[in-house]
């Protein structure tokens, strides 16, 4: 792999972290502010909403632009993880929004199991692409 590869992967991983980060934000300012209009009444699945990009995003892209021996995930790896993220997310928010109505609901665990399958499915799909691109070096 040439410098120049591993500076644009470090590049586009960096921007990934930053846009996370900017979710993280967002979900944290959202969370704030819904819960100033809840009339004390609290949720933590809507205080902690931040953590799923901060974790799932902002940590693995910066790991990654910090790293010199990782590969940017493909279209199919960064798709899956992306929208287990988003899920995950989204999830959290709508069952913060019913904890803080005050009812709940069924479907609202659907989000979980989606979330999670698609962020192992993402993770699988990174790593298959990982050990082909670790292969296709070894041939060389």
């Amino acid at each position: 792999m040439y410098t120049s590869d591993t500076d644009q992967i470090s590049k586009m991983a960096a921007k990934t972290a930053f846009v996370y980060l900017l979710v993280s934000l967002f979900c944290a300012v959202f969370g704030a502010v819904y819960e100033i209009f809840s009339h004390e009444v609290y949720s933590f699945y809507m205080i902690y909403t931040f953590a799923f990009p901060l974790a799932g995003g902002v940590l693995p892209f910066l790991i990654l632009s910090l790293s010199r021996a990782g590969i940017y995930p493909n279209a199919l790896a960064g798709n899956l993880y992306h929208s287990g993220i988003a899920t995950l997310t989204v999830g959290s928010i709508v069952q913060g929004v019913l904890e803080i109505y005050g009812t709940t609901n069924v479907l609202s665990g659907y989000y979980w199991k989606a979330g999670i399958a698609l962020l192992t499915v993402g993770i699988i799909a990174y790593l298959m692409q990982y050990i082909r691109n670790e292969n296709d070096e070894n041939r060389r």
